[in-house]
């Protein structure tokens, strides 16, 4: 199948993000590639699964539009495959009356998702707002953006949390975290020092339509404490603010 790339001029020292588009409605695709081009984003199409995952090897997007009703390899397969080796933001598009369809994705690692028909300032909107969360991405360039090192690595004391690979480690033992906790824990570690709301914990890691009562976030919180606390009832490295949510601790910092 064909892919499609719009070239746009660039300074030599700019460079664009990049933005794999999968899906095969050709008027979706005529339109996002006019629109997110025109927005600055170096555009890529793949127009079935399987070109999907063989344009996310070669291109290595910083963000991928992924539909998840495509021909020969489903939205669904394309989003647990890159998922096992990548934490690119994925925001996944589905059809009205999808929504089992659009929970497993979320659950799988997508990082949002908009209904067709969409209007292109809310969909560039959620684009530019999960690329803020990706620390390595800024919204507009690859520029690094501070706490994660080249490599894909945080570090926080006696924690490590390899972003790349999703492993934690903590005092040089790795621990196994299922993915709402890891998740959880990346954006505490990335943000240390910093208080946390308990409704921005559960826009990043649930997603901004997430229906539910903060009791999740809290299971979760305990569920980090007994991981990686030394004393999980007596916890120095996840505190609570009461009232407001929860901060990471800063080595060093009372």
């Amino acid at each position: 199948m064909n892919s499609g790339s719009i070239a746009h001029p660039q300074s030599a020292d700019e460079h664009r993000v990049s933005v794999l588009i999968a899906e095969d409605e050709e008027s979706f695709i005529e339109a996002l590639e006019v629109g997110l081009s025109h927005e600055g984003f170096e555009v890529t199409v793949a127009r079935d699964g399987v070109e999907a995952l063989r344009m996310f090897e070669e291109v290595k997007p910083d963000l991928i539009l992924l539909d998840l009703m495509l021909p020969k390899l489903s939205g669904i397969d394309v989003c647990r495959s890159i998922r096992s080796s990548s934490s690119v933001p994925i925001i996944v598009v589905t059809a009205k009356g999808t929504e089992i369809d659009t929970v497993l994705a979320l659950e799988l690692g997508a990082d949002d998702y908009v209904t067709k028909p969409f209007r292109l300032r809310e969909l560039i909107a959620r684009m530019r707002a999960v690329l803020r969360r990706a620390p390595h991405v800024d919204a507009t360039t690859n520029a690094d953006r501070g706490p994660l090192h080249a490599e894909g690595i945080l570090e926080a004391g006696d924690v490590t949390v390899d972003i790349d690979q999703r492993r934690v480690f903590v005092r040089g033992a790795e621990v196994r975290l299922r993915r709402k906790e890891f998740d959880l824990l990346r954006i505490l570690v990335e943000n240390r020092g910093r208080v946390l709301t308990r409704d921005v914990l559960i826009d990043r890691v649930w997603g901004s339509d997430y229906i539910g009562d903060t009791k999740t976030l809290d299971v979760h919180i305990k569920r980090l404490r007994a991981q990686i606390e030394a004393d999980p009832s007596d916890p120095k490295l996840i505190t609570t603010v009461r009232g407001i949510g929860y901060r990471f601790a800063v080595p060093g910092r009372p």
